[in-house]
């Protein structure tokens, strides 16, 4: 009887996702793994852990959600720590098993692991799976892929590119004899913020599939669709935006599920500026991706796509943006609602890393290690997207993007509540 392993890297979720579905079909036993890598909790180059207690925490709630939607459906998870490429060939081994499944990510330590899992000479087959559009359907190569968001987007549009509709849950087959999955590990003690906008240790908002799917049929069950393009950059709250990046950055929604369920509102309520914004927002998600398959590692170079030295960095601002002691009120409320929740608006976003990098003069890539530890929603494209985007290293033809704290603070928190909110940092765990 054949057996496959499948490695769920960024994918926990069984409705749509292809992979999983190809090991089902190919195999007569899956053997459903996760593989903490010591290198996701290693330290960074600034001096401080890869993965914060927040990203932790919504981690082990995504697990622990996928592993009893596995047991539902007679299976179950097994975790194992180590390095894939030492791990998974001893498992393969032990299960007798002919391969591997998983996603492909094109990003460079995601594809040096595969890299490696490769060189031990295990069969592995890695599949594309977390883009909304198909990167083989696009109206051009990967390589000709445009450098302004813009001309992607509109030659998206005309070509009427839709995504394919989500695959249902696959009927797994047998688990391996010789193996039990892994008893559940006890989260963390600590309670998230009360202030936070996305409260992810309440149930409506914990980690897994369940709970994705949950606040998706809310989400478009509401106005706020309608509302979303008039509203997508508040600052606080839980329904200014739609909440389904912690979800998709996990892989416990995928894009095309939440696109399906847009399209099905547009059909019962009717399109609008607020929907087509949704649409808009997926699409810049896509964009990163496929960035990453036309550039690859030159995203990753102090220069970015430019030929500018690298940038100049000032450990002691850095600290103090990181504890949200700047003195700017703005930017320091959202590094302590960051701190304290693992979560922060996509507008303070912004303006947090502008000020990093034009008014305190730090290496951006300091900035995007700092949100890679500490956002609960965090995506290696969208990330290094973003940084790049803001440091005017990346494809933005206007070369860099400045925001004025003065002026974003009198459109977006004219009454200085959100300063209000976070003068104080609380007590992050």
């Amino acid at each position: 009887m054949t057996t496959l392993i499948h490695w769920f890297r960024n994918d926990l979720r069984l409705t749509d996702n292809p992979t999983l579905s190809h090991a089902a079909r190919q195999a007569q036993r899956v053997l459903p793994v996760y593989v903490h890598s010591p290198a996701a909790d290693a330290a960074t180059p600034w001096g401080f852990a890869r993965r914060g207690a927040h990203r932790r925490r919504f981690l082990r709630a995504a697990l622990d959600a996928l592993h009893a939607r596995l047991v539902e459906e007679g299976s179950g998870l097994l975790e194992i720590h180590g390095e894939p490429a030492h791990c998974l060939p001893a498992l393969a081994a032990q299960v007798g098993a002919a391969g591997i499944t998983c996603e492909a990510i094109a990003a460079p330590e995601e594809e040096a692991e595969l890299a490696a899992l490769w060189a031990t000479g295990l069969t592995v087959e890695s599949v594309w799976q977390s883009s909304l559009l198909d990167p083989a359907a696009l109206p051009f190569t990967a390589a000709r892929l445009p450098d302004v968001f813009t001309a992607f987007r509109q030659a998206v549009e005309r070509a009427g590119l839709t995504p394919p509709a989500p695959l249902p849950v696959p009927r797994l087959p047998g688990w391996p004899a010789g193996v039990a999955p892994t008893p559940t590990e006890a989260a963390e003690a600590f309670e998230v913020d009360a202030r936070s906008s996305f409260p992810y240790t309440r149930p409506a908002f914990h980690g897994g599939e369940a709970a994705a799917l949950a606040h998706l049929e809310s989400y478009f069950t509401s106005e706020r669709p309608h509302r979303y393009k008039a509203t997508r950059n508040g600052l606080t709250g839980v329904d200014f935006s739609s909440k389904f990046s912690p979800w998709l950055a996990s892989g416990a929604l995928s894009a095309r599920t939440a696109y399906a369920r847009l399209k099905a509102f547009e059909a019962e309520q009717g399109a609008s500026d607020g929907s087509y914004w949704l649409w808009f927002e997926l699409l810049w998600r896509d964009y990163f991706r496929f960035l990453h398959l036309k550039y690859g590692r030159r995203l990753y170079r102090a220069a970015g796509l430019g030929t500018q030295p690298a940038p100049a960095h000032h450990p002691a601002n850095f600290e103090r943006w990181c504890r949200g002691e700047t003195g700017e009120a703005l930017v320091d409320a959202a590094m302590h609602e960051l701190a304290a929740t693992g979560f922060m608006s996509n507008r303070l976003r912004q303006l947090a890393a502008s000020y990093l990098i034009h008014d305190l003069g730090c290496d951006w890539r300091a900035g995007a290690a700092w949100f890679e530890a500490q956002l609960i929603d965090y995506d290696v494209y969208s990330n290094q997207g973003n940084w790049l985007y803001i440091a005017g290293r990346g494809t933005d033809p206007r070369g860099g993007r400045r925001f004025d704290p003065i002026k974003q603070a009198r459109e977006h928190d004219p009454d200085g509540s959100f300063r209000k909110l976070w003068a104080e940092a609380g007590s992050p765990p």
